[in-house]
Order: structure tokens, then C-alpha cells, then sequence
């Protein structure tokens, strides 16, 4: 699935230069990367690739929007099979902290540490659908209409292509009338807890479905705390925690 959407690698016309890494051996070394949450440069020698350029075709794959790509290939193979969920959208945010750069702020709930945000939105069984990076002191509610915005036109097992959900569910951090009124003008029933009336466990059995998304997510240790000076390198391994963690549905259909 990776391979039909790399970007292809094109040579010098004068000649030389450094001859091109295995790219397979490149993809393997980027999700080591993510999933144990090491540095760089402490890439293991036994990938066959060497820290710097490893990194290098990583940025070259962000600036080709393979990580977006790729996580919309998989939602086809699922949404193909019918394996997706469109009754309910589920949004929420998580915070984690960040040792600088773009895409971070203050942290109110960690002492004004310096921090970033996570945004997911998921279909009605959890499974990510679209995700975002912010400032960890960017309200929870700012994210809501880019996520919807972003949810991708993805295969179904019958009839056209499809990207907007029956229902968006969240919690009161997402409550406006703006909102109301711009998830109705474009189909969306809203269910989202009114402040001061619903408690924050609106949600109610559906919450844990986008908390154990989150969670998913998580599993990957690279997001655990940010290390990366680009907001974009760090959306890069977000997204490509959301197509593995989609991937782990779709290779279990397969046993």
C-alpha cells in the first residue's frame, strides 16, 4: 500500500550524487521511530539506513503529503469492505508536552509548561478518520470545524464515495450556537453536551470509543512527548499513527 504512493526518486542528469536508500528499509525505519519514540540518531544500525537520511526522505514524504495519503488509502480498504461507521463522528483533544517549536503554547492544566494538542475525530467504532496539531493553549473547540473540513471522501462497499457522518458527538468544550448551526447546515445532527445543563459525560457509551482512540494513539511512544521543532514533522507522526492504528483493523479481517 506504501510503495504505490512514494513519491518516485529521480536522479541527477549530470550524474553522481548519492545513490537512493532502500525505501523500504526507509518506511521501516520511520515507524521504528515511532513506535519506540527514539532519537534519530540513535536509529539501530540494522535497518540498513543511516540516521540522516533517513530523516531527509522522512521530510522529502511530508512535503509529498504521503502520511495524508497513506491514511486515506487505508480508510478506502476499510470503507471498501464496509468496515466503517458512518452513524457518529466523535471528536476530543489530548495534550502532551512539547520541548519547543511551531504548533505549541502554554499548557493550562500543566503549570503553563510549554505543550501541544491533539485532535481526532473518529467514526462511531473509534477508528481516526481525521486528526490535527495545536498549541496545547488552543481552545478544544477551534479544531472542531478544520476536523470535519479534513475528514476524507472515502470508498464504500456500495454507492458513491463518502465523508460526512449522520452524527457529531463531543463533549461540552465543543458547545456554540455558531457550532450548532454550521453542523446543521451541513447535515450533521449534533449531539454535544450543553454546559451547565448535561455534565461532560454526554458522550455516555460512546465517549470511551474516542478515548481509546486517543489511547491508540498514544501506544506509539514518539507522540508520548514532542520532540519535534516542526509542527509539521510532528502532524506527519501523528498521521501515520492514525493509518497503523486503521491498518491493525484491517489486518485483523485478513486472519
Amino acid at each position: 500500500m506504501v510503495a504505490r504512493l512514494l513519491p518516485s526518486f529521480n536522479s541527477r542528469p549530470q550524474g553522481g550524487g548519492t545513490a537512493p536508500w532502500d525505501e523500504r528499509a526507509v518506511f521501516t525505519a520511520v515507524v521504528y521511530v515511532l513506535t519506540s519514540g527514539c532519537a534519530w540518531r540513535h536509529l539501530p544500525e540494522t535497518f540498513g539506513v543511516s540516521p540522516a537520511p533517513a530523516h531527509r526522505r522522512f521530510t522529502a514524504w511530508i512535503r509529498a503529503g504521503l502520511w495524508r495519503r497513506l491514511h486515506r488509502a487505508v480508510l478506502d480498504e476499510l470503507g471498501a469492505r464496509g468496515e466503517l461507521d458512518w452513524a457518529s463522528a466523535i471528536v476530543d483533544a489530548a495534550s502532551v508536552r512539547a520541548k519547543g517549536g511551531t504548533l505549541t503554547g502554554p499548557n493550562p492544566v500543566d503549570r503553563g509548561k510549554k505543550g501541544s494538542k491533539l485532535h481526532v475525530l473518529s467514526e462511531a467504532q473509534g477508528i481516526p478518520l481525521a486528526v490535527a496539531v495545536s498549541g496545547a493553549n488552543t481552545h478544544d473547540s477551534l479544531a472542531l470545524k478544520p476536523l470535519i473540513r479534513g475528514i476524507p471522501t472515502v470508498r464504500s462497499r456500495r454507492g458513491p464515495r463518502r465523508r460526512r457522518p449522520v452524527e457529531l458527538r463531543a463533549d461540552k468544550a465543543y458547545f456554540s450556537a455558531e457550532h450548532l448551526t454550521w453542523l446543521r447546515e451541513r447535515g450533521l445532527v449534533p449531539r454535544i453536551a450543553r454546559p451547565g445543563i448535561e455534565s461532560s459525560e454526554r458522550l455516555g457509551r460512546h465517549r470511551w470509543k474516542i478515548e481509546g482512540s486517543i489511547a491508540w494513539l498514544f501506544g506509539f511512544r514518539r507522540l508520548t512527548v514532542r520532540y519535534e521543532r516542526k509542527g509539521s514533522h510532528f502532524l506527519a507522526f501523528l498521521g501515520l499513527a492514525a493509518a497503523l492504528t486503521c491498518y491493525k483493523k484491517l489486518a485483523k479481517l485478513a486472519t
